[in-house]
């Protein structure tokens, strides 16, 4: 894995007076860990930016701050940034044991090109990051998945599967569980057409205002009468 360095200072300024740091291009965090006090520290954004890109949150960072005797081996353990504008806000630093294993999310990247993908089928990624524990200087910055071997839907890659170093990093996955597959587009379900009911054969629709015709040998009812009252004589 990777080895990035990055310079801080202390800071005493806090509360409002952070978002002056920010507009001066530094961004506040703090360092913490279980042999030493947790302190405000001060990074300059553009360095501390290009090293989030690149070291994520498994790359082990040497960090020097000012005034103390040696630097601190540390992971990036979370950051905060705009909602709106996604600029760095914060960052917390871990310092770490480089003699004890500890945990991390490692991304996931696809590589290659799936001979499926060209069929008209879709790589599905089910996972984007795995756990893993290793030594801090053990921990990858990314795995690989090769997806050149899948040609048809169904076909996927397990957990077991993965390429790294199984000799310094552990997969806290079982290992038949799925990492990618290909599946098919998924189908547009077809319009349904609802047809008029039209009438049975040889049958005419009635007219308007037309009531229904007797069957076919039945006398028509005459209509009642009311009887008039005869004249009495």
């Amino acid at each position: 894995m990777s080895n990035y360095a990055l310079t801080a200072q202390k800071r005493t300024a806090t509360g409002r007076k952070v978002k002056a740091l920010r507009r001066d291009g530094i961004i506040p965090a703090n360092i913490f860990g279980k042999k030493i006090t947790s302190q405000s520290i001060q990074v300059a954004a553009k360095p501390l930016v290009e090293t989030l890109k690149k070291a994520g949150e498994t790359a082990l960072i040497n960090l020097t701050v000012e005034g103390d005797k040696a630097a601190h081996p540390v992971l990036i353990s979370g950051y905060s940034q705009n909602p709106v504008t996604n600029a760095l806000l914060h960052v917390d630093f871990h310092e770490v044991d480089l003699t004890v294993k500890t945990t991390a999310m490692v991304p996931l990247k696809a590589i290659g090109e799936a001979p499926a993908i060209a069929a008209g089928n879709i790589l599905v990624m089910l996972k984007n990051e795995v756990e893993v524990e290793a030594l801090p200087a053990d921990l990858p910055d990314i795995i690989e998945v090769d997806v050149t071997s899948l040609a048809e839907v169904g076909a996927h890659i397990l957990a077991k599967d993965l390429k790294f170093d199984r000799t310094k990093v552990k997969l806290d996955l079982e290992d038949e569980e799925q990492i990618v597959v290909i599946q098919e587009p998924a189908k547009e379900p077809e319009p349904v057409v609802v047809a008029e009911e039209a009438p049975a054969e040889g049958e005419a629709a009635p007219a308007e205002g037309e009531g229904t015709k007797p069957a076919e040998g039945e006398a028509a009812k005459p209509e009642d009468k009311k009887e008039e009252p005869k004249a009495e004589k």
